[in-house]
């Protein structure tokens, strides 16, 4: 199989390639990455003798077509993901996330190829904390940011090309992904390193929102099961059971690497905050017969704690340009 992996350099994206080069060998892997500030070539570093990486934009609809017609399979990570930067400035998920999109699935309409796109719950909205429903495959969409809008199109758009030209394509939209490479601007990480460094974790407004955890490994072993198995024009929900709310998640984390569970500070909830998601992926494990590999968050949380100590040379360029973004939102 030849396989193109777009935003391959990414944190979710270049976990899929660490496992695909792991257990599948016999893949040939291609990544397409930007190589923003979120794709890192030293991401893919322990696996560089074993992929290519093209540096270019997935709206580049001349590259994009030159490498989807080398492609067998096309997996499509490449997003502008983080909401805090889409309210700051949208249009790059626009350009991303609606007209990238729309650059793939015009190659592989072209070339008839297999395409899989990663989606996020977001694009449903969110939930009440006392709501005991979980979004489904059909619950209606309902995005609240700038960044659940586009991804919410970007959806949509590969439902109308699979409807309207045939093309061989499944969705998955997935719960809050941690784990290893993770960018220190998202949540877990970010609390993680503040601890390494001796700075107080930030919780945002009362910490009651709600999340639905899983771990990046678990949710690329899903994806591999859409793409061996999926039905074609179908969406996936992926999930392993992991609500938990922003303030347990930071007190956990305080807790296993050793610190008071109070040791944190709350600071302004950010505008449109969503309450609560939860996801059912009762499709993805009953047809699929998926199941993950993490069953409780401690074991995963812990394994990413010893990650980001163990990977400091990883982060640590990041850490003081996101804190002093931060600091001018007063967050």
């Amino acid at each position: 199989m030849r396989l193109l992996v777009t935003g391959g350099a990414g944190f979710i994206g270049s976990n899929f390639v660490h496992q695909t080069v792991r257990e599948r060998p016999e893949v040939e892997v291609t990544v397409l990455d930007a190589l923003t500030y979120a794709g890192d070539r030293a991401s893919l570093a322990p696996v560089a003798d074993r992929v290519r990486l093209v540096e270019g934009d997935v709206a580049d609809a001349e590259l994009v077509d030159r490498l989807v017609a080398d492609a067998d399979v096309v997996v499509h990570f490449a997003a502008e993901s983080h909401n805090d930067n889409s309210l700051s400035n949208p249009w790059p998920f626009v350009q991303t996330n609606v007209v990238g999109t729309y650059t793939l699935l015009e190659a592989v309409r072209r070339h008839e190829r297999r395409y899989h796109h990663i989606s996020t719950d977001e694009v449903y909205g969110d939930l009440e904390l006392d709501d005991p429903a979980k979004f489904t495959p059909e619950t209606p969409y309902n995005p609240s940011s700038p960044y659940s809008s586009t991804k919410a199109a970007s959806d949509l758009l590969v439902r109308a090309w699979v409807r309207s030209f045939g093309v061989q394509a499944t969705i998955s939209n997935c719960s809050n992904n941690y784990g290893p490479y993770q960018h220190v601007e998202k949540f877990i990480p970010r609390q993680i390193t503040n601890v390494i460094d001796g700075v107080r974790p930030k919780l945002y407004g009362t910490g009651e929102n709600v999340r639905d955890w899983i771990h990046v490994e678990d949710h690329n072993s899903a994806v591999w099961a859409i793409v061996d198995r999926g039905r074609i024009g179908e969406t996936y929900l992926i999930g392993a059971d992991g609500e938990m709310n922003n303030k347990d998640v930071v007190e956990l984390i305080l807790e296993l690497m050793g610190q008071p569970a109070d040791a944190y500070d709350h600071v302004n909830d950010r505008p449109g905050h969503d309450m609560r998601y939860a996801i059912d992926a009762t499709r993805l494990r009953d047809e699929l017969g998926w199941e993950p590999r993490y069953r409780g968050f401690r074991d995963g949380l812990a394994a990413t704690i010893d990650w980001y100590r163990a990977n400091e040379a990883w982060w640590r360029p990041q850490k003081d340009a996101t804190e002093a973004k931060y600091a001018q939102l007063g967050r």
